[in-house]
């Protein structure tokens, strides 16, 4: 069958934090996340060494929410938190799955989670663990997608997944612009040239750098992760 063969061994996927709020985009919705876990749990079984990175905009976006507000940085750091809140909430519901689970983050937070090192993730994944990055890089200025690929080069992963909210790249906005095209297949410098909204520019080039392919799907149909780590193409593929 093929569910039994994963095209990938070690994926990382990217989760938006308003994925997880369900339709309002806030807070937790437990029962979507309890869908997402469970497609996270199969493929999971499949032996694929999975690494999760999720936003925070469903509790803070430093620089959408603190802009005239406050100080840059200390509104980023506020959003680096709210990734940690999202990734313990989704540890333990992967965990009540029953799902080995850990929460890695990139600055120091003592009894939450454990510092980010490669080796010590390597061995989490050895040990089949599914790991979830929190913090982003652990500084300001950086989003969660440049977070994204910079553990996704670390721990050398084949492939990043990005859930978001649309079913794939377009031309334009499809919520704005009805006559927008989705693209099947797209290369970083067509990307990077058309200013599509697939990652933020640092992440973009630094995934064209280190040659991994990201495939952006939608997570409304949490069966787009299992299908995606089989190897089928859903919604567009970046290399």
């Amino acid at each position: 069958m093929a569910e039994e063969k994963p095209a990938y061994k070690r994926v990382l996927l990217k989760i938006s934090g308003e994925a997880l709020g369900g339709p309002s985009g806030q807070g937790l919705d437990f029962r979507f996340m309890e869908q997402v876990c469970g497609v996270v749990a199969r493929c999971a079984a499949l032996g694929v060494e999975l690494g999760i990175v999720v936003g925070g905009g469903n509790f803070w976006r430093g620089v959408k929410n603190g802009e005239g507000h406050m100080d840059r940085a200390r509104a980023d750091y506020m959003g680096m938190l709210a990734t940690v809140m999202n990734s313990l909430a989704l540890q333990d519901v992967l965990e009540q799955q029953g799902v080995r689970a850990g929460v890695m983050t990139a600055i120091e937070i003592q009894h939450i989670g454990e510092t980010f090192s490669v080796d010590r993730a390597n061995a989490w994944f050895r040990e089949g663990r599914v790991i979830i990055f929190a913090g982003g890089v652990g500084s300001p200025f950086f989003t969660t997608d440049t977070g994204t690929v910079l553990r996704a080069a670390l721990v050398g992963a084949d492939i990043i997944l990005l859930a978001k909210n649309v079913d794939g790249v377009y031309s334009a906005d499809p919520r704005q612009d009805p006559s927008a095209v989705r693209y099947d297949c797209l290369t970083y410098e067509e990307v990077l040239a058309r200013h599509l909204a697939v990652m933020d520019s640092t992440a973009t080039c630094m995934a064209m750098d280190n040659h991994i392919p990201v495939m952006v799907f939608a997570l409304k149909d949490p069966e787009n992760i299992l299908r995606a780590v089989r190897g089928e193409t859903v919604g567009t593929i970046v290399r």
